[in-house]
């Protein structure tokens, strides 16, 4: 569970700050798993969001046959850590990546590194993306493969991740990190939350049309 909200109408900056992400993880290995694996192109002429959960790996996910196979997308539902290797989410730049991984339940992400503009991404969606060495990153995955009802949780403040009775260090890009913990991720929602405000200066604005 992420201490945080998603952003909608009303909702506050506080509401919107996350400090901290716990649940259980998923494992999924391999580096330089670009954002077509994540979400195939095919997927992208879509014009809601709704659904989007199901093209997480789409491809990945099946067997030639079509029928689903033993991915971890697959056999760990209701997690929301993901943990990953070096350079996740390089290729194309397209939001559907991690918008699918949210949508499937993602909140959170830990991983030797990550392409840039995802990253920047996940911050825009709310989502942690930590980093830590190697040896860290497959110490997580062997552990939620061989516990996966387990409890994990991703300090944001801190820059911790915290498994099976140890705390260790990652480390939050200070950008992203100040944007999640001071909720100021959603500029939408931002916006949304400060009409009056917006408002009034408009009125003190004689080239602003009130109609």
């Amino acid at each position: 569970m992420s201490d945080a909200d998603t952003g909608d109408d009303g909702v506050g900056v506080e509401e919107m700050k996350v400090r901290r992400v716990a649940g259980t993880g998923v494992p999924v290995r391999g580096d330089d798993i670009d954002t077509d694996q994540i979400i195939p192109a095919r997927f992208l002429k879509t014009t809601t969001w709704e659904g989007m959960d199901e093209y997480a790996f789409y491809d990945a996910r099946r067997d030639d046959d079509g029928e689903l196979n033993d991915h971890p997308f697959n056999e760990y539902r209701g997690a929301n850590l993901l943990v990953v290797n070096d350079n996740f989410g390089c290729g194309s730049s397209r939001e559907h990546a991690p918008r699918a991984l949210a949508r499937w339940g993602v909140e959170g992400i830990v991983g030797e590194s990550f392409a840039e503009i995802f990253a920047d991404n996940c911050k825009s969606l709310g989502i942690p993306a930590a980093t830590t060495d190697a040896e860290t990153v497959e110490e997580l995955q062997t552990f939620v493969e061989e516990h996966p009802e387990a409890g994990i949780e991703l300090d944001v403040v801190d820059e911790t991740v915290t498994y099976d009775g140890k705390t260790v260090d990652v480390d939050i890009a200070e950008a992203m990190r100040g944007a999640l913990v001071q909720g100021i991720w959603d500029t939408v929602a931002l916006l949304r939350s400060n009409m009056d405000a917006i408002d009034e200066t408009a009125a003190d604005l004689p080239y602003v049309d009130s109609r």
